[in-house]
């Protein structure tokens, strides 16, 4: 596997690469990021190629968020991506991916103003201008992202629609430990209580969805269905938001269809996490 961490060395390597899977990441990659990979060498084939890249995006982090303490653990990442089947990683510094001076940006003016983005005010934007970038410097034919992150996936596939952007976005389930959290860099920082009790998202998420395939299609009622598996657990934190939504277009809905999605996101001491469920049969 190939290392390369400068925009010169990239478009040299890009030149001969052929068709491209390419799978974006913040890097603390866990099975969640190699399931990626390994997804994205299944689209590949053994004639593409499938590409990585790590790089931890300071325009995607509020004042107050953890980009200073975000986990950085280069070695294991890149041994990580060789062993689940990439061709290269292209690990940039922030100096290498932005100008000193630079003054455009890309904002999204929809998509983003709910779910996470409610809290999280130009989050996206960060989001939507770094994967740009990646994608203009890497030239992809195809990329990967997961389904754990539901907004995201939705907002990038926007970005490849309205920005004409040649592009084939996958969207893979998210991957799970074995007692049903969804698995995520930020699951370190949960207390060994707070741990215990984290399934506890999954599973008010599994409830909300049952009571749908029963007959329950009211927002409040399926929503009040989480918040009291929620309650019950008591070192949950509080949620920032717990919401039934469109599963294309994010915005809020009263009655839940075929393609609702129940997204939830909660605080703990030093976390926050996010999970989903789609409503379909």
């Amino acid at each position: 596997m190939t290392l390369i961490e400068t925009v010169k060395e990239l478009r040299a390597w890009r030149k001969s690469a052929g068709h491209l899977v390419f799978v974006p990441t913040m890097g603390a990659l866990h099975e969640g990021h190699a399931t990626l990979v390994r997804e994205a060498r299944l689209f590949a084939g053994s004639e593409a190629k499938v590409a990585a890249s790590i790089f931890v995006n300071p325009l995607q982090f509020g004042p107050n968020e953890d980009f200073d303490r975000y986990p950085r653990t280069l070695d294991q990442d890149l041994a990580m991506c060789a062993e689940a089947g990439a061709d290269m990683v292209f690990a940039p510094s922030v100096q290498e991916v932005y100008h000193a001076d630079r003054s455009i940006q890309i904002r999204e003016s929809s998509l983003s103003h709910v779910l996470c983005g409610a809290s999280r005010p130009g989050h996206f934007d960060g989001v939507c201008t770094v994967v740009a970038k990646l994608f203009n410097l890497m030239q992809p034919d195809e990329a990967v992202f997961g389904k754990k992150d539901y907004q995201q996936l939705a907002i990038i596939r926007r970005l490849v629609r309205d920005l004409d952007i040649p592009v084939l976005v996958h969207g893979i389930e998210t991957v799970r430990e074995s007692d049903g959290l969804a698995m995520s860099s930020r699951n370190r920082y949960l207390s060994a209580a707070e741990r215990a009790q984290a399934p506890a998202l999954r599973a008010a998420l599994m409830q909300a969805k049952e009571a749908w395939l029963g007959g329950v299609t009211g927002s409040q009622r399926l929503i009040e269905t989480i918040r009291a598996v929620l309650a019950s657990q008591a070192s949950l934190g509080r949620p920032d938001y717990i919401t039934l939504v469109d599963q294309q277009t994010l915005q809020p809905l009263t009655i839940a269809h075929e393609h609702s999605l129940i997204a939830l996101a909660v605080f703990f001491d030093k976390a926050r996490l996010i999970d989903n469920i789609e409503l379909s049969h």
